[in-house]
């Protein structure tokens, strides 16, 4: 039986047919997931491309096809994983379970030791989070370029720019999209940390903190973050920006994962009854209450 290390639960808004066809459709797949995919189960089912991790070719083969269950072999850098997606009814939609196995320790995730498999957890976030945007007729949210050493994406929020800020600073409104328990002091010079200042007590800093308009984080490797906000016609166009890494070995777990909570901010203040579509996140190493979800 395969051990799992992570777990993602999420319902998306569309009945488990159709989301089954979004999964299964090349030309769906190249929309939502990633650059290149070619599906003709139950023998086929690769995706490659810049927006993969490893992906400059198609490195999957089908292990199991059902019509509510995908099951495939992922060799990621040389090892092979196991990648399980599971569709269930719900009351809002289809309950979606991506399970992944063989995933680098936590420790050398964090520290940007864990190579390509590293990114699996934040990679499968994103997608996740476009397949509920794509399922809904909404712009998606920029992918992680794994082949690129600048990171930088763009979107456009529905919701003035001073709004977007206070729900990037205060730590209550953070926690509530992004799906992570974070400590923030919200001002110049103030602490930063995922998790909380009891995992982190030194957190990043805010080296720059202009309210509705920029900050940015430095962090203790030398990384920065930069959020940069402008407003105009009652919307903010909200710029993230990483950099100070080393070029050979740029954080795309972390950036992932930034681009996953910019899909949740923006269906945070865009939706009219807004509910996070995570159900649980579960990854073997996170400590206790990292995660926060419905």
């Amino acid at each position: 039986m395969t051990e799992f290390d992570l777990r993602l639960r999420a319902v998306v808004p569309a009945p488990p047919k159709v989301v089954y066809e979004a999964l299964t459709d090349p030309a769906a797949l190249r929309v939502w997931l990633t650059d290149h995919a070619e599906v003709d189960l139950p023998g086929r089912y690769e995706f490659w491309g810049r927006h993969t991790p490893d992906g400059a070719e198609p490195h999957q083969r089908v292990l199991h096809a059902d019509e509510r269950t995908i099951r495939l072999a992922w060799t990621v850098e040389g090892v092979e994983t196991i990648s399980q997606i599971e569709l269930a009814d719900d009351e809002d939609g289809t309950l979606v379970t991506l399970s992944q196995s063989d995933l680098p320790s936590f420790e050398d995730i964090i520290a940007d030791k864990a190579g390509a498999r590293g990114a699996l957890q934040t990679f499968w976030s994103l997608a996740i989070a476009n397949l509920a945007d794509y399922l809904s007729g909404r712009e998606l949210t920029p992918k992680c370029d794994f082949t690129s050493t600048e990171l930088r994406a763009s979107v456009v929020i529905d919701a003035a720019p001073d709004e977007v800020f206070d729900s990037m600073i205060q730590p209550a409104r953070f926690r509530e999209w992004f799906g992570a328990n974070v400590d923030i002091e919200p001002r110049l010079g103030g602490r930063f940390a995922m998790g909380g200042f009891e995992l982190d007590p030194g957190g990043a800093k805010f080296v720059e903190f202009e309210p509705g308009r920029k900050a940015t984080l430095l962090f203790a490797d030398g990384i920065t973050d930069t959020w940069e906000l402008e407003g105009s016609a009652g919307k903010t166009r909200l710029t993230l920006v990483e950099s100070g890494f080393d070029p050979d070995n740029p954080p795309y777990p972390g950036w992932a994962g930034w681009l996953g909570g910019i899909a949740a901010l923006r269906r945070y203040h865009e939706l009219p009854r807004w509910r996070s579509i995570w159900r649980g996140i579960e990854m073997a190493g996170v400590p206790e209450g990292m995660f926060v979800t419905d």
